[in-house]
C-alpha cells in the first residue's frame, strides 16, 4: 500500500510598507480644495436603501430654484430611473456602479467629465444605498449628511455607528409616518449625539417640504463656513 504523503503548503507575507488608501485620500483632499476654491460645496448623502435621498434632493432643488445653482450626482448599482427624476430640475449624470456597494472617486471623476464645467453653488453626491461601505470611501465631500428614515427604526445610530461618526449632518426624513411608526426623533438623535456631538440635525418631510427650508439653510451655512477665516 503506497503511503498518502500530504502536500506541503507553503505561505510567505509580503510587507506592503505604504498606506494603499494615500493616493485616494490625496486625490479627495485636490477636488475638495478645488471646489472650496470656487465656491462649491460639495455634499456627500449616504443612507439606506430607501430613505429618501432623491426626494430630498428634489425637495431642496425646487426650494434653491431661482436661488441656488445645484448640480447632482447619482450613484445607483444599475439603472438611470434617480437621474430621470433629478434631470428636470437640476444638471444631473447617473452614476451606475454595476453591482459594487458604494462610489468611488474614479467614477466621480467620470461623472463631473461628464456635467462638464460646474457653474454651481452645490455639488451634490447621492451615494449608493447603503450605511456600511460609504462610510469608509472619501468622495473630497466638504460635507456627509446622514438620512435616516421614521420607518427604519430609530436605534440605527448604534447599529452603525461609523457611518454617523463620519457625518457632519443627521437628517431625519419622513416625518410624516411618525404617527404610524415606532420611531422616536429624540431617541435617534440622542443616540447619534452619543457618537457624533457635533451632528447638526434636521428633521424633514420632503413630500409636504417641512422642514426643508430649515435644511436649505443648514447649507447655505456650511458653504458660507467654505472660506471663512478659521481661528488661531
Amino acid at each position: 500500500m503506497t503511503p498518502v504523503v500530504a502536500p506541503v503548503v507553503t505561505s510567505q507575507t509580503v510587507a506592503v510598507n505604504r498606506d494603499v488608501q494615500s493616493a485616494a485620500r490625496a486625490a479627495a483632499a485636490r477636488l475638495r480644495a478645488e471646489w472650496a476654491s470656487r465656491g462649491i460645496l460639495a455634499v456627500n448623502l449616504i443612507s439606506s436603501p430607501g430613505a429618501g435621498k432623491t426626494s430630498l434632493l428634489e425637495a431642496t432643488a425646487c426650494h434653491f430654484a431661482g436661488k441656488r445653482k445645484i448640480a447632482i450626482l447619482v450613484g445607483d448599482l444599475a439603472t438611470d430611473r434617480d437621474a430621470q427624476r433629478l434631470a428636470p430640475l437640476a444638471p444631473t449624470v447617473q452614476l451606475t456602479t454595476g453591482g459594487a456597494c458604494h462610489l468611488e472617486l474614479p467614477l466621480i471623476q467620470r461623472g463631473l467629465d461628464q456635467l462638464g464645467t460646474l457653474d454651481c453653488e452645490f455639488l451634490f453626491i447621492e451615494n449608493v444605498g447603503n450605511l456600511v461601505c460609504p462610510a469608509s470611501h472619501d468622495l473630497g465631500e466638504h460635507v456627509r449628511v446622514i438620512l435616516l428614515s421614521t420607518t427604519e427604526g430609530d436605534d440605527k445610530p448604534a447599529k452603525y455607528p461609523k457611518a454617523f461618526r463620519t457625518s457632519q449632518i443627521l437628517v431625519v426624513s419622513k416625518t410624516d409616518l411618525l404617527p404610524y411608526v415606532p420611531f422616536s426623533v429624540e431617541a435617534a438623535i440622542a443616540d447619534a449625539h452619543s457618537i457624533q456631538p457635533d451632528l447638526d440635525c434636521v428633521a424633514v418631510c420632503s413630500r409636504s417640504g417641512d422642514g426643508i427650508a430649515e435644511w436649505c439653510e443648514l447649507l447655505d451655512w456650511h458653504r458660507a463656513a467654505l472660506n471663512s477665516p478659521k481661528p488661531a
